[in-house]
């Protein structure tokens, strides 16, 4: 049976189960998985077929659209306040609310949306010269990088749909299609380069760009319009004053905090435009690989963002407060975990996955280290995404976030400026880690007054033991691969060492000693395996 949850009852939603968490949870990791691997063979074609030169670096800049756009519209910023609205919907309708507030809320925000977006992507092609010189001032070929951003605009209004999609069905405990779509979007990238990059070059990944966002919206229409066919009622706009489209300045709040969050890319590559060629390629592919960690660490607050959502909703906070802390108790030891086979195994990583074709072994020594300076701002990266959708989960303006976020800016910008001169991407990647870990600490402080009230003593205490058990890991973990010079071997016998060595620190291990801590192993597998298969 697929992890959709149990057929929901006419009036809404039951209140879903461990056991349908973590399904949810498994098959949107397993997706989020399956499209992480295509990416990385997206990032080793772009590799191989065009290296780290300025062809790629052109590309990249064009490339800022998309990220952009799948942290404004997709992944951040509009479901932060679709999901809660929905959710609000949900919870008008289970209380026997007059017409579909569901359907009234999609008739009065869709069509708008979409003008918006349209708008705002047409108006990028037109203004991709300017946005170009702007953001790269110190390009070499700031013609290609025009034409790629042309094309990359188009994803405004394809991810903005996507986004849509996504977060109307996760609202509705629709996690399968919504997983699927960067597993449809990578694979528009890698075929168009594979099929036009000999007559396009770099171009032909742009054109994928646009043809992946539009496979993003037809994977989800199916279930879509599958899920708003079959609902009682008639759609009635203004039936339900709670179901109303939510307000400018919601909206406001949520896409200058995402925007905020994504503009780190910005400065990054405005100060490595200045650089020698390959710089801000040698930045995407680390940035890319070291991400990985965090972007799995989410995959549960992905499924218990639209849960957190809908408890609020019904008034029930001390739920909510209980599965936000949990989520930061998982999610921190998941990235840290991983970023410690990061720091102890970046060669061997970058080597495997790109060393071929174009990108040489001093491709691989730049951005490796790059990688393992990125890796020390993943547990700040992983908290600011779990704790920014608790600041937005109950559906009302909050400036703080952005604050936060600018403060973060503020720091990165400082941090970037000083070392770039001296420390050449290695600077501006220190700078990120900064920037992100003290935006991090600050939503930690405001949760108590501003958000869903978790005791922050309490998760800070609990952070301890993983953070200094992921530093163990990582130093033990470069020792054990430095042992082997085959790169998969080197890997093998990293990650291995690594994942021990933090389960044992991180988990169980207390004043009674290792076989407390295989206790606790044991017992956290097999309500991991009960949770899953029972």
């Amino acid at each position: 049976m697929p992890p959709e949850g149990t057929t929901p009852p006419p009036s809404g939603l039951p209140h879903p189960t461990r056991r349908f968490l973590a399904r949810a949870t498994l098959v949107t990791a397993s997706l989020s998985i399956a499209a992480s691997v295509l990416g990385l063979v997206r990032d080793q074609s772009l590799a191989r077929l065009f290296g780290a030169g300025q062809d790629t670096d052109a590309f990249l800049v064009a490339w800022t659209v998309p990220e952009f756009a799948a942290t404004l519209l997709i992944e951040d910023g509009l479901a932060f306040v679709l999901i809660p609205a929905f959710s609000r919907a949900l919870a008008c309708r289970a209380q026997g609310a007059t017409g579909d507030p569901v359907r009234s809320l999609v008739a009065a925000t869709l069509p708008r949306l979409a003008l918006s977006f349209a708008t705002v992507g047409a108006l990028l092609a037109l203004a991709a010269p300017q946005f170009v010189e702007v953001l790269a001032p110190g390009l070499s070929d700031p013609g290609l990088a025009v034409d790629c951003t042309r094309l990359t605009a188009t994803c405004v209004l394809s991810f903005g749909l996507a986004g849509y999609s996504s977060a109307v069905l996760r609202a509705h405990r629709r996690f399968l299609a919504p997983a699927a779509i960067y597993i449809a979007y990578n694979v528009g990238i890698v075929t168009a380069m594979y099929a036009f990059g000999t007559r396009w070059g770099v171009r032909s990944a742009a054109f994928g760009v646009a043809a992946g966002g539009c496979l993003m919206v037809l994977v989800q229409l199916p279930s879509l319009v599958r899920e708003l066919r079959h609902r009682p009622g008639r759609a009635d706009v203004g039936a339900v004053s709670t179901a109303q489209p939510m307000g400018v300045r919601l909206l406001a709040t949520v896409l200058l905090f995402a925007l905020c969050r994504q503009s780190q890319v910005l400065i990054e590559r405005f100060l490595a435009s200045g650089l020698p060629a390959g710089a801000i390629s040698h930045l995407n592919y680390a940035q890319k690989v070291a991400q990985i960690p965090m972007t799995l660490s989410m995959m549960l607050c992905t499924v218990t963002f639209p849960v957190v959502a809908r408890a609020l909703a019904d008034g029930d906070t001390e739920r909510a407060r209980d599965r936000v802390e949990r989520d930061v108790a998982l999610a921190a030891r998941l990235v840290l975990l991983g970023a410690a086979v990061v720091v102890a195994c970046a060669p061997q990583l970058i080597g495997l996955l790109f060393q071929r074709g174009a990108f040489t072994a001093q491709d691989t020594a730049a951005t490796a280290g790059v990688m393992r300076v990125y890796a020390l701002g993943l547990l700040g990266q992983t908290l600011t995404g779990v704790l920014v959708r608790s600041y937005f989960s109950a559906g009302r303006v909050t400036w703080y976030p952005m604050t936060a976020m600018i403060a973060g800016i503020v720091m990165t910008c400082g941090v970037g400026a000083c070392t770039v001169r001296s420390w050449g991407v290695t600077g501006i990647a220190a700078a990120n880690a900064a920037g992100i870990t003290l935006t991090a600490v600050l939503l930690l402080a405001g949760m108590r007054r501003r958000s869903v009230p978790i005791r922050t003593g309490s998760v800070l205490r609990g952070l301890g033991r993983p953070v200094w058990a992921a530093g163990a890991a990582a130093v033990a973990g470069a020792f054990a691969s430095g042992l082997f010079p085959a790169p998969f071997a080197g890997l093998v016998a990293g990650t291995t060492t690594v994942t021990v060595v933090f389960v044992v620190l991180g988990l169980g291990l207390d004043a009674r000693g290792p076989a407390s801590a295989l206790r606790s192993v044991r017992t956290h597998t097999r309500r991991l395996a009960h949770a899953v298969f029972r």
